[in-house]
Formats: C-alpha cells, structure tokens, sequence
C-alpha cells in the first residue's frame, strides 16, 4: 500500500472541497435574495389553506403583497378579524373592522318544488350540463342543477347537495369564494354573514313561466319592493334584489312574498 499517494489524494480532494466551498461562499452571499421579514411573519400567522379566496395565488402571494402594502391587512377572508388583527400588528396599523361573508344558493327548486322536462343519465357534473338539452333536466334554466360542482370546488367542506340542491353551511363557510366561480349557473353569491333576508331564486324568466317550472319561484311581481320601507328592494329582470347595505332587516318583503322566496335566517 502506498500512503504517500493516498496521501496526496485525500489533500487533493480536501484542497478541491475548500476551493468549492470558498467560491460557493462568494457567490451565495453576491446572489442571495434578501427576505423581507415582514413578508415572512405575515405568511406565519395565515392560515395556509392556499384557497385563492383574497384574490392572490396562495397565502405567500398574499403576504407578498401585504407587506409591500398592496393589499390590506384585512384581505384573507379565511382567518377573519382575529389573523387580521396579528398582520395589523406586524405591519404597524390597525385591522379595520370588516363585514364577515359567506356563500348562498339562489335557488330553492329541489326536488319537489322544481319541475324536470326529462329524465337524465349520464355524467353528473354542472358545467357538463351545457352540452345537454335545454342545459339539463330541470324546466327552469336557471336553477340548481345539483351534481356538486361547488361541492368539489369547496376546500373547507362547507357546502353539501340535498334533495337536489346545493346548500351552505354558514358556521363552516370562509367566503373564499371558489363555489361562486365553480357555478355554471352563476347561482351563488358572498352575502354577509348577518343577513336576515335572502331571495332565494334566479330566474329571470316571467311570472307565468317561472309558476310552470317551479312551485317557489320569484315571480316578479313587486309586492317585496313595495312594502320595504328602506328602499332595500327591488326588481330587476323579473327577479327580487336586497341591498344589504340599506336592509334593516325588518322582514316586511319576506312577509309580502306571495311565493315566499325570500327567506329568513
């Protein structure tokens, strides 16, 4: 065995890893990326759900753009008001106070009040329904089709179909809005969390068309817009719209709905 050359290659080897590790030293202190610590305790205190609910792709692009100032401390609309208060204090401002949202179903059309034109098998899937007749079994083409799109889409288990329906379950939703974009239908909205009145229908289709599809149907008929003492209701393309902002809550337009569809909760 010759040590003297096992020698010199073990100094060889220890003499290249030096040399690496010195210019490796150099160029990950040239090219290192500065991280913004704000940025960083921001991502510590969201929730992490990645929903997309605040409008950016993640929580990191989120707090990204919090603590450059782009977007508020109050923006995710999972964590609330107790993750905004920990970024208002780590940004150096205070959380203002914002209304909680959740998701609703404008549709009350299940599986006894709504009428079907024909019997359907096949690919139970929403936004397959376009390329069926009439854009699916039920008579009103804007009701719920209930195959669960939004329930795929929903990352907090918050929303369920029952009796054909889709509907929400308000203590659980996190308003991130991804059911309101899964619906083909365009039948789910964010309202706040505190409403007591909601029109529970999105047909745009007249009076007498609307009592042949659907035994609950908004018929239009204005009783609702009359009597809000507010000015919280009207109709618009043969359908009811609240103002939440103006609602008081009264339940005058609930009272007067001859198909009661504006729900109370």
């Amino acid at each position: 065995m010759n040590f003297t050359a096992i020698i010199i290659a073990a100094l060889a080897v220890g003499g290249t890893g030096i040399i690496l590790g010195f210019f490796l030293g150099i160029f990950g202190e040239k090219f290192k990326v500065e991280v913004d610590e704000k940025e960083e305790a921001i991502l510590g205190v969201l929730p992490g759900n990645n929903c997309g609910g605040c409008g950016y792709a993640g929580c990191s692009g989120l707090a990204a753009a919090i603590s450059k100032g782009e977007a508020p401390v109050n923006q995710c609309p999972v964590g609330g008001a107790p993750v905004a208060a920990k970024i208002g204090e780590i940004m150096g401002v205070a959380a203002e106070e914002g209304t909680r949202k959740v998701a609703f179903v404008k549709c009350a059309g299940d599986c006894e009040k709504a009428k079907h034109d024909y019997e359907y098998t096949g690919i139970e899937d929403c936004a397959a329904m376009a390329f069926v007749p009439n854009g699916g079994p039920k008579s009103c083409n804007y009701g719920c089709l209930g195959y669960g799109s939004c329930v795929k889409a929903c990352p907090f288990d918050a929303i369920h179909i029952v009796n054909g329906i889709a509907l929400v379950d308000k203590e659980v939703c996190k308003a991130c809005g991804k059911c309101v974009a899964a619906c083909p239908k365009h039948l789910i909205e964010l309202v706040p969390y505190d409403a007591k009145q909601k029109v529970q229908c999105s047909s745009k289709d007249k009076g007498k068309d609307v009592m042949a599809a659907c035994s609950v149907g908004c018929i239009g008929c204005h009783l609702c817009e009359k009597n809000c003492p507010s000015g919280a209701v009207t109709v618009t393309d043969n359908i009811a719209h609240i103002d939440y902002e103006k609602c008081t809550g009264c339940g005058l337009c609930a009272e007067k709905c001859p198909k009661k569809i504006i729900t109370v909760q």
